[in-house]
């Protein structure tokens, strides 16, 4: 077997999207001929917690932990609620206060490319000395954080063993990098340790087309596309909703706010008094608000759960009981490159999906190539509406279904099997 060492700064308790990724392929790569070690934080800042992650991790592999120092801790002490919104990236647009901008300007000019970077030093001496102790044929490093990309780069430098750089998230085109205030020596910073990275690498993975464009006009390191997927589930015990449920998994940060469906939503209900009796409005996951203001300002409000954070399994129930599925992503250039992960259990799930997105996202090649839902702009307010509609006669006929076709390919074992077929493919 090929021994891997992956370095991720997600890893359980943590819950979220950004730990599953990295558990999923541990978790198969065995039966392709891969033999993981991870590395992974000792005391981390995880903002999301979910023990029952915990239990998919192999039993008997190895696991190194080393502590961790981060600023987060310390910036509690001025505004707990405030550090955990940035440390999950809901940096709100409206009324930032003095101490978020300071927090802010700390974050992305003292700390770049990210609060974990004092993590970097002792990480590469501890690893240096593991490596020289015990044979390891490659390592691999998963960003965001990005500054665990540079452990691997010193790594790479200092005991010439090969680097693979997984990319969940691109880095200074992400959505939220504008945000955070930097100053012309930080942003030139961020694009030369990005580009740094991007040219060390021996091989990089990313999980989207879009992603894959952008890091080419970089370097000319091979780069290949693995997306997020979903993991073939047990049997799920649950009954479809009565009412007629739109259900969104997931954040709904400051910036993605559909305010074109909550438009539309409301003039529904104003024409079919019916459809404003059956309609739910079911959100797990944490709101930002100026969505819950966006929501009462069209008056459905009545019509809104809000769950907060739940468990995964939880949301793996209510991805399968729901009417209907909601995607939703910020209408912006900068993410049209973001696959969010809930997207691949939206497919497992086999609801109806309905995804708003910017133009020329990668969720659309997705929904069409699968045939499991209707992607729309923000500005496609009569398709919108028409969808919904038809949505909605096809759940009071109790006919409301999708026909999609071609999902196994995004399973997580297929995935990994992928995954495993890149590290193989390496040559010392």
């Amino acid at each position: 077997m090929k021994r891997a060492l992956i370095i991720t700064y997600y890893w359980p308790p943590a819950g979220g999207p950004g730990v599953q990724r990295w558990l999923k392929f541990v978790k198969y790569f065995r039966e392709f001929g891969i033999e993981p070690i991870v590395y992974a934080p000792e005391n981390p800042n995880y903002p999301l917690v979910d023990a029952n992650f915990s239990s998919e991790i192999p039993p008997d592999i190895e696991i190194l932990k080393q502590p961790i120092n981060e600023p987060y801790r310390f910036a509690r002490f001025f505004s707990k609620k405030k550090t955990k919104q940035i440390s999950s990236g809901i940096i709100s647009k409206k009324e930032i206060s003095a101490i978020e901008k300071l927090m802010l300007y700390v974050r992305g000019n003292f700390f770049i490319p990210d609060a974990r970077v004092g993590w970097v030093k002792p990480s590469v001496e501890f690893l240096s000395k593991y490596i020289s102790e015990n044979s390891v044929d490659v390592l691999i490093t998963t960003g965001p954080p990005h500054s665990l990309h540079l452990i691997g780069m010193q790594l790479q430098k200092e005991l010439n063993i090969k680097w693979i750089a997984d990319f969940r998230d691109p880095w200074t085109t992400i959505h939220y990098h504008k945000s955070l205030r930097l100053n012309q020596s930080s942003e030139r910073k961020h694009k030369q340790l990005e580009a740094l990275v991007l040219k060390s690498a021996d091989l990089i993975t990313v999980t989207s087309p879009t992603t894959k464009k952008e890091f080419e006009m970089i370097t000319e390191t091979p780069i290949e596309v693995i997306t997020n997927g979903f993991d073939v589930s047990e049997k799920i015990d649950f009954e479809m909703d009565s009412n007629f449920s739109i259900s969104h998994i997931g954040s709904l940060l400051s910036e993605r706010n559909p305010a074109i469906l909550w438009k539309v939503l409301a003039e529904i209900c104003k024409e079919n008094t019916s459809f404003k009796n059956d309609l739910q409005l079911r959100f797990a996951g944490a709101i930002s608000a100026e969505v819950k203001q966006s929501l009462e300002s069209f008056q459905l409000l009545e019509n809104c759960k809000f769950l907060g954070y739940i468990s995964h399994s939880e949301a793996l129930k209510m991805q399968h009981q729901s009417q209907v599925l909601l995607l939703v992503e910020i209408n912006s250039a900068e993410t049209r490159a973001i696959i969010p992960g809930k997207l691949f259990e939206y497919l497992a799930a086999k609801r109806p999906i309905i995804a708003l997105g910017p133009k020329e996202s990668d969720i659309e090649g997705i929904i069409t190539e699968t045939n499991s839902g209707k992607f729309f702009s923000y500005w496609d307010d009569d398709a919108l509406k028409a969808e919904i509609l038809q949505l909605y006669e096809n759940f009071k006929k109790e006919n409301l279904s999708v026909l999609s076709e071609g999902v196994e390919k995004y399973s997580r074992r297929e995935l990994t099997k992928q995954m495993a077929y890149l590290i193989l493919s390496l040559k010392k």
